[in-house]
Formats: structure tokens, C-alpha cells, sequence
């Protein structure tokens, strides 16, 4: 069309085609010079040679046709800017540098098709994203003095490689590593026999290249010194690794994406529903849309959305010492026919327990007649802290209760609390979370009977006995032999006499002498009495007893391990 008819047109297209021609422009790399982002933030040591290194990648980009951007600020890592670069460079980067936002977006930029260079410390930089560690290829793990060593060059037609020969001699500060990913392909490795220093054997790749997660990716282990990008053999290496990066400088395809976008965080808008609470636990939701939930010193709470008020529905009174108290809620699956809700709770009094209780909940008036007591919890009241006891069911209907553990762990000096000197059972988790026949420390699941009873679902621990004990373990557990019989034998070690079998916890009351040491390694942390433990034909779990209303196994024939109604997930 002539210039002359073009402008006699109406001119209201052109709004409608400025959007179009932006979105266009937009993530394209190809015709414009490859244009890379040299990002250099720490969080941990520092190195001297940074600002050679943004000088030298400057130049080099000069040299090659190339524009270059340098930051130390993580907020630059968004999809607006990023989508701007072939490639980006993290150059002597140490720590956690992103945080999960702009991790996000830097996954979207590779999974698009752009390109990273990792140089020297960028393996010592986000060891908790393994996603990263997977695109640099490897985690830093220590080295020796800066010193001359030799390097083998595993391939010789590669950009990054093609200038050398067999060996390269130089100076730097040379890493051990760990975590390889195994689909690296090596372009440089040490000789380990040339400088002191060196962990990893025959096998220590120093340099390498590959395609990852739609994109692509070079790492060299190189820079440490400032001389380092003064170094002209050190340079091409560099450059060649950049070059490949860059690849084709194709444009960005952002629908290949994998990692799905935060959403704008202006969106969300926060409404405040209740405040000024006192220790809120759990919440669930009627089907009308009200909302009950609990403080953990006992009280059950209704906010109604038609008024916006809070209600106090019911107080239940607890024990609230030791962190205990109100702590779990669920609505039963079907609370709009039965009316039920479970609450794991602290009972007032002096005996340490927690139950598991279902409840009649109608309109907004708890029960407290209707409770059906499904599962008792012995708990140690000596010393605080550490409680726990969220409830949820499943689409199955089964329930889940993480029960925690509150053996103190404050006396072990960072050390797992591991106590079996006499009146230190609080500060000994052999007997609850380490122990599988305890409660404490565990995630339960059981599916609730109409009666208030319960089965085990399959898949659970203990729901079927195993065919026989394990031998040449090691691990002190004791094993009963035959219902009714009154000796048991280890794992390893000698048989035990007497009426004790370790591995139960002790019947409420009775005593828990510690057993003695077997071959210098410790037996077993507690025991209790095996008479006890199988009154009325049942196999007692973590204290329960068969008249508590939970429905328990009778023992089997030949018992290798408990046959409980309920134990832990595997």
C-alpha cells in the first residue's frame, strides 16, 4: 500500500496494533546481538575477584558481539527482565541469593530455553534448591591451598576446550565436590596427583556442559584468583562456556514451561475473620460455611460469616500444662447426617494422657455426654515441651493424628535425646518416637466405626504379624515367642528371663528398670511386664487397655510383632 493511502486510513488501528507489535518484540532474542546478565550477589564468603571477573566478561562481550548487563540484586530475577537474556552468569555467587519467587522465575527462564554459566563458587550458592543444584551440575565440598595443578582435557572439539591440549598446567584454588549429576559431560578433570588437596580420586571433573530442563548449561570450577581473567587460556574457556550457553539465541518459548507462575501477589486480598485469639490450633468448615475451631486452652469457637461475630461454643476443660491441651479437630466426613466431630484433647487430672474423642456437635452445642472415647495416649508430664495432635480425614475416610513427642530435647547438647541413666526418661525418645510400639512421635491412621471403635486401614504397621523375628540385626528390639510364655529373644544378645519383654511401653504404674548393656553397645531402653501387657488375651499398644473402647487384636498364635488395631503409616 502507498505511504500516501496508508496515512489517508483511519488512524484507530494503531492503538490495536502497538500491543501487537510489543507482545511481539517481547522474549525475542534472534536478529538483535545476545544480550546476558551477569549476576554476582553473596551470601557467604566473598570473593576479591568479582570485580575482575564483571570486567572481563565485559570485555569479552565487547570483543564478541555481545551486550551485558551486571546486578547484585535478586529482584532483578522476574520474567519481565529475565526473558530479556540468552544467557545468565552467576559469578562467585555464594549462599541463598533467591528467594522462592525468583526461583520460580529463574526455573521458567531455563525451562524457556535460556542459557546459565556457573563459574567457581555458583556451586557453593542455594544448597537447599536442588533444582539448582541439578542445573549447575554439583555442590561445592571443600579444598586445599591455592596452588599449580595439573588438568586432563576430556574433550577437544567443545568451545570451551577446543584451544587447549592433553593437560593444562595452572594456578587456582581447586574444588572438591559432591551431589554430580550424573548426565554431565566432562570437559575438564584434575590430576589428583599433582597438587595435595584432592578428594574425589580418578573421577574429578572440574568443567563441564549440559542440556537441562529445556535448556542449557556450563559450569567451570575455575576463577578463583583475580589473575584468573587476565589468563588468556582462561578466558576462551570462559567464552566458549558463554557461547554455548547462548546457543542459537533462539527466542524464549515460555510455553514449555513446567514450573507454573506465582500468581500477583496483589491479587489476594487478606480479611481478617476473628483476632486477639489465645493460642488458635485447628479450624474446619461447616457446610453452611461457618467455621469452628479451637485455642488450645480449651475453648471451641464459631465464627458465623452472615454477622461476622465469634461465639464460644463450648469451654472444654484440660489439662494446658506441658503444651498440652485442646489440640486436634476434624469434622467427621459425614457431619451432615451423623453430627459428629473428633477432638484430641489433655483430660484435667493426674494422669498423663491425651484421648482421641468423637463427639455429638449440633447446632452450636457440643455434647460432652456423647463422647466416645476411640484412643488413649500415655504422656510424660515430668518435663515440657513439644506437643502436637492435628486431625484430618482422608477421601476414604480414614483419619490421620500426629501425636508428637514431648521428651525434652534441650538436655542432649544438639545431640537426639538419648537418656538411659535413671530418672532421665523424659529426656529419652528410645521409648516414644523411636520406639514402634508407642504412639508418641507418630503419624496414626485409623478409619472410625459407627460404634466409636476402630479398624486399621491396609498398609499399616503391625496390622498383620510378619512371619517370623529378624536375625543378625542390630537393633536390641525383643521379640515374643508364644502367647502366654514369659521369656523373649533379642535380635542379638542373650535370651531375657524373667516377665519382661522390651519394646512395650510400661503398663500405667509399673516399673521401667533399664536394661542392661550387651556387648557394650546398650540393649534396650525400657521394658515392662509381659503378663500386663497381655491381660485379657490382648495385645496392649502404648498403654491402652481393652476396656477404653478401642477394639484391639487378640494376640497371635505366635506374635513377631504387635497385632494392634492401630499403628503407625509405614
Amino acid at each position: 500500500m502507498p505511504l500516501s493511502r496508508l496515512f489517508t486510513q483511519p488512524l484507530s488501528f494503531i492503538p490495536l496494533l502497538l500491543p501487537a507489535l510489543l507482545l511481539f518484540g517481547q522474549c525475542t532474542h534472534e536478529g538483535p546481538p545476545p544480550r546476558i546478565l551477569v549476576f554476582t550477589k553473596t551470601a557467604g564468603y566473598r570473593h576479591t575477584s568479582i570485580p575482575n571477573g564483571v570486567a572481563a566478561l565485559r570485555s569479552l562481550c565487547q570483543q564478541n558481539g555481545m551486550l551485558m548487563d551486571s546486578t547484585e540484586n535478586s529482584e532483578d530475577f522476574n520474567e519481565k527482565n529475565l526473558c530479556r537474556y540468552a544467557a545468565v552468569v552467576f559469578l562467585n555467587t555464594t549462599g541463598d541469593v533467591l528467594d522462592p519467587a525468583q526461583e520460580v522465575a529463574f526455573e521458567r527462564y531455563i525451562q524457556a530455553g535460556g542459557g546459565f554459566v556457573g563459574v567457581h563458587s555458583a556451586t557453593d550458592t542455594e544448597y537447599s534448591w536442588g533444582w539448582y543444584g541439578q542445573l549447575v551440575g554439583g555442590y561445592f565440598d571443600g579444598h586445599p591451598a591455592i596452588q599449580d595443578a595439573t588438568l586432563h582435557i576430556e574433550n577437544h572439539t567443545h568451545e570451551a576446550t577446543k584451544h587447549l591440549g592433553d593437560t593444562w598446567q595452572r594456578n587456582d584454588e581447586w574444588y572438591n565436590l559432591r551431589d554430580l549429576n550424573p548426565n554431565l559431560n566432562i570437559l575438564l578433570k584434575m590430576d589428583e596427583s599433582s597438587y595435595q588437596g584432592g578428594k574425589m580420586g580418578d573421577n574429578h571433573p572440574m568443567s563441564w556442559y549440559h542440556a537441562f530442563d529445556g535448556g542449557r548449561a556450563f559450569y567451570t570450577a575455575l576463577g578463583h584468583t583475580e589473575a584468573s581473567y587476565v589468563e588468556p587460556a582462561f578466558l576462551k574457556h570462559l567464552l566458549g562456556g558463554l557461547k554455548y550457553a547462548i546457543g542459537g539465541n533462539r527466542r524464549l518459548n515460555y510455553d514449555l514451561c513446567r514450573t507454573a507462575q506465582l500468581p500477583d501477589p496483589t491479587r489476594f486480598v487478606k480479611t481478617v475473620l476473628a483476632s486477639e485469639l489465645n493460642e488458635p490450633m485447628e479450624l474446619d468448615i461447616f457446610p453452611d460455611g461457618q467455621i469452628i475451631f479451637i485455642e488450645r486452652r480449651g475453648a471451641i469457637k464459631l465464627f458465623n460469616p452472615n454477622t461476622g461475630l465469634v461465639t464460644i461454643a463450648h469451654k472444654l476443660p484440660v489439662h494446658d500444662g506441658h503444651e498440652d491441651g485442646l489440640m486436634g479437630l476434624a469434622l467427621d466426613p459425614h457431619w451432615e447426617q451423623n453430627h459428629w466431630i473428633y477432638l484430641y484433647y489433655s483430660p484435667p487430672g493426674d494422669e498423663p494422657v491425651n484421648y482421641l474423642s468423637r463427639f455429638v456437635f449440633a447446632g452450636d452445642t457440643l455434647d460432652r455426654a456423647s463422647e466416645k472415647l476411640l484412643l488413649r495416649v500415655p504422656v510424660q508430664r515430668d518435663e515440657c515441651c513439644h506437643a502436637a495432635g492435628c486431625i484430618e480425614f482422608d477421601a476414604e475416610g480414614n483419619l490421620y493424628l500426629s501425636t508428637g513427642d514431648n521428651t525434652n530435647p534441650f538436655a542432649s547438647l544438639g545431640y537426639a535425646p538419648i537418656d538411659e541413666r535413671p530418672g532421665r526418661s523424659a529426656w529419652d525418645a528410645q521409648k516414644s518416637s523411636a520406639n514402634t510400639w508407642d504412639l508418641r512421635g507418630k503419624i496414626l491412621r485409623i478409619r472410625p466405626q459407627p460404634d466409636g471403635s476402630y479398624v486399621c486401614p491396609p498398609g499399616n504397621l503391625f496390622v498383620q504379624a510378619p512371619p517370623g523375628p529378624p536375625v543378625g540385626g542390630e537393633n536390641g528390639n525383643l521379640y515374643p515367642l508364644d502367647e502366654g510364655k514369659t521369656k523373649a529373644h533379642s535380635s542379638h544378645g542373650p535370651p531375657v528371663g524373667g516377665e519382661t519383654v522390651s519394646g512395650l511401653l510400661s503398663s500405667r504404674g509399673a516399673s521401667i528398670p533399664p536394661s542392661p548393656p550387651w556387648g557394650g553397645r546398650g540393649g534396650p531402653a525400657k521394658s515392662t511386664s509381659w503378663a500386663a501387657a497381655t491381660r485379657s488375651g490382648c495385645l496392649l499398644t502404648a498403654g491402652a487397655d481393652c476396656s477404653s473402647g478401642a477394639k484391639l487384636a487378640p494376640m497371635p498364635a505366635n506374635p513377631t510383632a504387635p497385632a494392634a488395631r492401630l499403628a503407625t503409616m509405614k
